[in-house]
């Protein structure tokens, strides 16, 4: 059978698979659009993976829609072979970070975004960290002389011009800005956000395919989506030359559009002017647009642009503290944001913040010329435990023992120097992932049921809503496949598993107060976790 054969029936199962209630179409777009059918005959196909990590990650969320719906379009059960061909993986690699103008002193904290660091940059590494990675300032980095200021572009001088011209297009501020030291290279992958920076690689190599335009990603503040967003724009900058990228926050679309309404009164072509630069790009990235609530008039003007820019083909990339859904904006809206890829980053667990506390302590080393230089195990595993989810906090809190170690000339501090210097310096406290556990808690003090209920067999209502609300928010909140969220519940198969998700998801579309119970049950989940 031809490749193209292969090709259109793998496309039908991934349509097949989107049909199902408990699917996101738009991440099954994204991830099963990144496996190859190798072989297929009635009863048995292999399919294949470009690297290990999306193996598994099809193994754990798409994998049972595939027998599915491959039963479903050929009338008999399937067994299927998932493997890794890293054969068809992307043969572009992360550039290393661009090398930057001369960097400027005295910065404050609202510029400490865009401040390059002094590239000396290592290959390539999963976990390696520099100064850029949360933009927190290293206080060993060298001094050199004074620099001088970078030479402005110079697309239109800032004479005070009394008119503006509808021909004349102002330059976009962030385009024309030196892009920030955030790479892919020196982004700290880890399973809470790996499957987000596979798609923004994916975007990165080859911008604007429909299936991830827009891409979103969402997390809470300090888990790194502005660093992937630059990524992306350092990535296309370094390889793809000739497409102009703008990065924006939205508080900055916010003033905008305040200044443009002002000037509306006396120039006619405020608006077109504020909407320009944006226009004008072939990839697009808004951070924070959950600033977009109960901003109508923005907004409004904000989907202006991203139509134009869908509608031509060119890349919108958006961020925000939240998922698309619980945005307070109208319908519309939201439902353009999830027309693309929609992914979320994790806060990190343990492993992971002392993965990073190691690779920001090479940094350190790096920039001192001393290899030297390190902290205790006992302070790092300190440091990592009791950090929140922020992984800012937790990159400053290293800044201070090494400004402390600096200081005070000593070459290492205890343990009780840490906790004492770090007393007040988290905000979030410790945290951890969400467990079924937790969840199954809240699910039966919510509805005033046993354990032992929410595990049985009893069939009543008041008995299997409750069930069904727990199972569907395991599924939604941790990363279990549907065999082991059975396990939790007596020993139920995937099916039932199955169905009691899409009867859920059924009654979260026809029922608002049934939305209301389920919004507030996530809530009293994460709040247990603080």
């Amino acid at each position: 059978m031809e490749q193209q054969n292969y090709d259109a029936i793998w496309a039908s199962v991934v349509e097949q698979v989107k049909t199902h209630a408990d699917v996101n179409p738009s991440q099954a777009d994204a991830v099963l659009a990144r496996l190859t059918l190798q072989a297929f005959s009635d009863g048995f196909c292999i399919v294949t993976a470009d690297n290990a990590f999306m193996k598994g990650w099809v193994e754990k969320n798409f994998l049972d829609h595939v027998y599915r719906a491959l039963e479903e379009l050929r009338g008999v059960p399937f067994t299927v072979v998932l493997d890794v061909d890293e054969s068809s993986a992307p043969q572009t690699s992360a550039p290393a970070p661009r090398p930057s103008a001369a960097p400027q002193a005295d910065q404050g904290a609202a510029d400490a975004k865009a401040a390059p660091a002094e590239s000396a940059a290592p290959a390539p590494r999963a976990t390696g960290a520099s100064d850029g990675f949360f933009n927190i300032p290293n206080p060993f980095a060298r001094q050199t002389a004074e620099p001088e200021p970078a030479p402005q572009q110079e697309a239109a001088p800032k004479a005070a011009a009394p008119e503006v011209s509808d021909a004349a297009e102002p330059e976009a501020p962030v385009a024309a800005s030196p892009t920030s030291s955030m790479t892919f290279s020196n982004f700290v992958i880890a399973d809470t956000n790996r499957i987000a920076y596979e798609m923004a690689v994916s975007v990165a190599e080859k911008p604007g395919r429909a299936h991830l335009n827009p891409l979103f990603i969402y997390g809470k503040s300090g888990l790194g989506k502005t660093h992937l967003m630059r990524a992306i724009q350092n990535y296309i900058q370094e390889t793809q030359p000739h497409l102009k990228t703008v990065y924006v926050d939205t508080n900055e679309l916010v003033a905008g559009y305040a200044d443009a309404t002002a000037a509306r009164d006396t120039q006619k072509s405020s608006y077109k002017h504020f909407k320009a630069p944006y226009e004008s790009a072939d990839v697009l990235l808004v951070d924070d647009v959950q600033i977009l609530e109960r901003k109508p008039g923005t907004l409004d003007i904000v989907f202006q642009i991203f139509n134009k820019l869908t509608d031509n083909g060119k890349q919108i990339v958006l961020s925000a503290d939240r998922a698309p859904k619980n945005i307070d904006m109208d319908e519309r809206y939201t439902t353009r944001f999830n027309r693309g890829g929609t992914f979320d980053i994790q806060p990190p667990n343990v492993e992971t913040k002392v993965a990073i506390i190691k690779s920001y302590i090479d940094e350190f080393r790096l920039n001192e010329g001393d290899e030297t230089l390190d902290l205790p195990d006992d302070v790092q595993a300190y440091i990592a435990e009791v950090s929140g989810s922020n992984i800012r906090e937790l990159k400053s809190a290293v800044t201070i023992l090494f400004m402390r170690m600096k200081g005070f000339h000593t070459d290492t501090v205890s343990l009780a120097e840490a906790k004492s210097l770090l007393e007040n310096h988290f905000t979030g406290g410790p945290s951890r992932r969400v467990t079924p556990e937790d969840i199954q808690k809240q699910v039966e003090g919510y509805y005033r049921i046993s354990h032992a209920d929410i595990i049985g067999k009893k069939r009543s209502r008041d008995i299997v809503l409750p069930r069904q609300v727990a199972i569907y928010l395991i599924r939604e909140m941790t990363d279990l496949s549907l065999q082991d969220i059975g396990r939790l519940f007596g020993g139920r198969d995937h099916t039932t598993v199955m169905n009691s998700i899409e009867a859920t998801t059924k009654r979260l579309h026809e029922n608002t107060q049934f939305r209301e119970d389920l919004d507030t049950l996530k809530g009293l989940v994460r709040e247990a976790l603080s």
